[in-house]
């Protein structure tokens, strides 16, 4: 999970003891994720997880028809199931997944203490009507439709600022995802006023053919160079009469619907992509009738693509992978499962919360990460919880929430619209040209293509190097004011333990990582000086790097 050998630089406090603990005292952590640690620079010595830590000692049962058909498809296929996650795993898990946030350390320890038997399903409830439930999805629409100021997309911060408000507002509001669709594809107007209209501004190319790309990429999760020339002709004719104008404000433009641009040999070749012929008139806008057509309750495109982006975008990868590229070659691993998701999506009227809480209240999502049937066949067939690594925005306003610091942002460009306060949580980021080093390092998607594929969560060397030796991870852990009123408080050396770990990782620690810890703890210096080992050890732990 580190190099071995490598230790902080002159620059920072020397480590060497804390290396140990990480090393040897993390063996824990080190066994439950030994899918990760196979594919780190070192993988430590394994001990057996306790069964109560990660993983519920029974064994998991479907909690409805959505696990009933994923789980048959696994005893098809000789595929055990892993045990449920712990109330433990799955506080921490929820929050990450559904607001992009760690629990506070209040907050692990009220969940770990309720009773009820429905607190999961409450928590799911919560979360979604958090603040930063709105602010993380937002994120990940803004990835998929490209909301950036500047090259290659071009938006100009001014109209950045106005896609992404509202896009915010639209996710805050649960605005149904046929509106929304709907909004952007029908949207005219100053794309400085009117956020939906950049929707026609952020791609590489404003001819019928490039606008039909975008299109099929977020609302069909097709790729038109996949299609037959006649499919993707058929397609950009009922984009044809889209034009752009300038305005006398600098950097302005209008996207309005032309009549004038329609020609006979357009209006001809006009198709759905479901081969159907689209009745154009050069009278009436064309994307009214492909809008009407992509959002009816009876089109299987749209409702499949959003339930299996959804699903990949919560368990890591698609029932069907990549999400943005399906087709006849890229089936689904679980047909059935993701035609029950486009059902349930579709009964609920588009409800993005709804098609989350399907979702996130299966067993099959609350699975622990603890295969039972080992091996990269049981993992693509969702037989266990997939642990990747946390988004770099999510990461860094983790590292931030833990230490009670902020980060610098910046645009290549400034403008005066580019401004961000230092208290700006990443995740709330309103243009993809507004970035940090730290961002550009741990992989954030660069908004170009609108691809899942530009987000690279591959832990890399110079990441790993960073979180060990750099002074701007060393500055938070000695100087933050969070982690410093953990070490200043008057509780006994148990509790601050207990503290960090619920800080850091959202558990207790087990009773071998309290004895390890209260070993390190007699070999160093002072209790502070044992505590920050403890947290910049934490912080470097495979298990706080990842979701789980």
């Amino acid at each position: 999970m580190f190099f071995p050998g490598i230790l902080p630089c002159a620059a920072a406090r020397t480590r060497a003891a804390a290396h140990r603990l990480l090393f040897r005292g993390l063996r824990i952590s080190a066994a439950y994720l030994a899918a990760i640690a196979a594919q780190s620079c070192f993988a430590a010595p394994a001990e057996p997880a306790p069964a109560d830590l990660f993983a519920q000692a029974s064994p998991a049962h479907p909690r409805g028809r959505l696990d009933e058909l994923v789980f048959a498809q696994l005893a098809a296929r000789g595929f055990a199931p892993a045990h449920g996650a712990t109330d433990a795993v799955i506080v921490r898990r929820l929050y990450l997944d559904v607001i992009g946030t760690l629990p506070t350390a209040a907050e692990v320890r009220q969940f770990l203490q309720d009773q009820s038997p429905d607190k999961r399903r409450q928590l799911v409830d919560r979360l979604l009507e958090r603040p930063e439930y709105a602010e993380y999805w937002a994120m990940k629409w803004s990835d998929v439709l490209r909301v950036k100021a500047e090259f290659p997309v071009n938006l100009w911060p001014n109209a950045a600022q106005a896609y992404h408000r509202w896009i915010l507002a639209a996710v805050r509001s649960n605005l149904p995802l046929d509106r929304f669709a709907r909004e952007l594809l029908t949207a005219n107007g100053s794309n400085f006023r009117s956020g939906p209209v950049n929707f026609y501004r952020a791609v590489s190319s404003r001819e019928p053919a490039g606008l039909a790309q975008a299109v099929a990429l977020v609302f069909l999760g097709e790729r038109t160079e996949r299609w037959p020339a006649d499919r993707a002709a058929g397609l950009a004719a009922c984009f044809s009469q889209v034009a752009f104008k300038g305005t006398g404000e600098w950097k302005e433009e209008i996207v309005f619907f032309d009549p004038a641009k329609a020609t006979a040999a357009a209006l001809a070749a006009a198709r759905f992509p479901d081969g159907c012929p689209a009745t154009l008139a050069p009278e009436r806008d064309a994307r009214l009738d492909f809008a009407a057509w992509l959002t009816a309750s009876d089109n299987p495109f749209f409702a499949r693509n959003l339930a299996n982006r959804y699903w990949g975008w919560l368990l890591g990868r698609g029932l069907a992978d990549p999400v943005d590229d399906l087709g006849a070659h890229n089936p689904p691993v679980h047909p059935e499962a993701l035609a029950y998701l486009e059902s349930e999506f579709i009964r609920s009227g588009f409800d993005a919360k709804a098609l989350l809480r399907v979702i996130l209240n299966s067993q099959t999502y609350q699975l622990a990460a603890v295969p039972r049937t080992p091996g990269p066949d049981a993992e693509r067939w969702f037989a266990s919880y997939a642990p990747r690594r946390l988004d770099a925005e999510v990461l860094i306003d983790a590292i931030n929430r833990i230490t009670g610091t902020t980060e610098k942002y910046s645009s290549a460009i400034p403008e005066p619209f580019t401004f961000v306060p230092e208290d700006q949580r990443s995740i709330a980021l309103p243009d993809g040209s507004i970035t940090s080093a730290f961002l550009e390092k741990f992989g954030r998607p660069g908004r170009d293509t609108g691809l899942e594929a530009e987000r690279n969560n591959r832990i890399t060397a110079a990441q790993r190097l960073h979180l060990l030796n750099s002074t701007h991870i060393q500055r938070k852990l000695d100087q933050g004011p969070g982690l410093q009123a953990i070490l200043r408080s008057r509780s006994g050396p148990r509790e601050t333990v207990d503290q960090l770990y619920l800080t850091i990782l959202s558990r207790l620690p087990a009773p071998e990582e309290r004895r390890l810890v209260a070993a390190h703890a007699a070999a160093s210096p002072d209790a502070r000086t044992a505590a920050l080992d403890l947290a910049w050890a934490l912080l470097n732990s495979a298990e706080f790097l990842h979701r789980h």
